[in-house]
């Protein structure tokens, strides 16, 4: 499905609603964290974005898509995410450096591009991260998992996607075997900061609670 021509910051800003919001309505503050910018600047582009018919604005509350605006996302997405699986299938790119870079393509890619890089790929359903590539219609399988925050102590989960878009954060994870496919086993859980202690294939690693609730993971 092909869409009017947006602009870098119009994409920007429609994947990082698609990626913190999952539906429901982003904080315009959040929204700012994420792409780098002031809470100001923020509320004048979804207002913008508003007048697109690409996102209904709540005052006080924050922003969502709509269904025009989960379109054009899914579409950048889509891009993004196909981009991860070559350069990490065929270039053998660092895993956590893949979101990265696939951002600085994304933008560039025409529909033609992007419907020859999925066939060429054979059609992935995933990313390297485990996260959804949307089909050309927009659609994609949700992902059935929960954050490993919220594993008790002593169960053992499998991996099926994480969440971060920070290359330091995906390679903090990354140092520690913490990839979508592994098995992990929560040993404890440190009161206060919540620090998590987990056995990852046989070694000892300790995660920050909130980087833990980036890994969505499913009981083994």
């Amino acid at each position: 499905m092909s869409f009017p021509q947006l602009t870098e910051s119009t994409e920007m800003y429609l994947k990082a609603m698609a990626e913190l919001g999952d539906g429901e309505v982003v904080p315009i503050g959040r929204l700012a964290e994420r792409l780098d910018v002031t809470p100001v600047s923020a509320n004048e582009m979804i207002k913008r974005l508003g007048d697109q018919g690409l996102v209904f604005h709540t005052p006080y509350k924050g922003a969502n898509l709509t269904k025009k605006g989960r379109l054009a996302a899914s579409s950048v997405v889509r891009r993004q995410r196909l981009w991860e699986c070559f350069l990490h299938d065929h270039l053998k790119i660092e895993w956590a450096q893949l979101y990265e870079l696939a951002c600085s393509l994304e933008h560039a890619t025409a529909p033609e591009v992007t419907d020859a890089l999925a066939s060429f790929l054979g059609d992935p359903r995933t990313c390297p991260h485990g996260n959804p590539v949307p089909a050309a219609d927009g659609s994609f399988r949700r992902i059935d998992g929960i954050p490993l925050s919220e594993v008790s102590v002593g169960a053992t989960v499998r991996v099926l996607a994480v969440r971060a878009t920070g290359t330091d954060v995906l390679k903090h994870l990354q140092e520690r075997d913490i990839l979508p496919g592994r098995e992990l086993t929560l040993l404890d859980v440190a009161p206060l900061d919540g620090t998590l202690t987990l056995d990852v294939q046989g070694k000892r690693v300790a995660l920050g609670l909130m980087i833990s609730k980036l890994v969505l993971v499913e009981m083994k």
